[in-house]
């Protein structure tokens, strides 16, 4: 390495640079191997050729024309960053709030089911009430007027709509609930298939390995500690039933 000249060394530097092949990360690597690597790479114009192939549009004003490409490259960096933690933090804003809403209207769903299924469950009774009514209008017609309990008759005399219109409806609406309890329950699957990609799409976006090997090396360390503590304890046992 030694025996080449700057010359070369700079102009590899620049090709790299050129073809796309070096970025900053390659670029601030190379500068910790040796001192003439460091000198050459902290060069303007190789950082004025990556911030021009990184950040195209205008940067340069009035006030940083005195500073480096350097400390231009890092300046833009960071606020290149700032934007990109910002537009991070409104997707995972925007996903929670993808996720109570899917959550509200899951909760709905369960109000509407509800609502639906006491609505049918009285139907039901409603028109099993009807039924037993029929049957008793005819054993009136049929049978003896002693066979028929009072109940039975009061309620086939205050019925002014005949019986069998008014089953042929409840039988329609029992039908009806039927229906939207199912569509509500598919419903339901739907949007609970939708809340849970959500959440995993935000688990993925909340993901960092770094913070993930904190937690992890946490745990470990309160287990040793733990079992650090249960080992002097026990020594602790042993020495007081020897004084003994």
């Amino acid at each position: 390495m030694s025996f080449l000249p700057e010359e070369l060394w700079r102009r590899i530097l620049e090709i790299g640079i050129q073809n796309s092949g070096f970025s900053y990360k390659d670029l601030c690597c190379v500068s910790i191997s040796c001192r003439r690597l460091r000198r050459l790479s902290s060069e303007d114009l190789l950082w004025n050729r990556l911030l021009s192939a990184d950040y195209p549009q205008p940067h340069l004003s009035s006030s940083s024309s005195s500073s480096s490409s350097k400390s231009l490259y890092k300046l833009r960096f960071e606020r290149d960053k700032e934007r990109r933690i910002a537009a991070h933090r409104r997707a995972v804003l925007r996903k929670e709030s993808q996720i109570a809403e899917h959550s509200r209207r899951l909760r709905e769903i369960q109000t509407r089911v509800a609502q639906e299924t006491a609505t049918a469950t009285q139907t039901a009774q409603d028109l099993s009430n009807l039924r037993r009514a029929r049957q008793a209008f005819v054993a009136l017609n049929v049978w003896q007027p002693e066979v028929v309990r009072s109940r039975q008759k009061q309620m086939v005399e205050q019925s002014a709509v005949p019986a069998e219109c008014r089953i042929h409806g409840l039988e329609m609406e029992l039908k009806l609930c039927k229906q939207q309890i199912a569509g509500l329950e598919l419903f339901y699957k739907d949007e609970k298939r939708r809340l849970d990609t959500a959440k995993e799409e935000l688990a993925s976006m909340k993901y960092h390995p770094m913070e993930e090997h904190k937690t992890i090396s946490q745990v470990d360390r309160k287990h040793v500690k733990r079992k650090k503590l249960k080992i002097c304890n026990s020594l602790q046992k042993n020495e007081t039933k020897q004084d003994r």
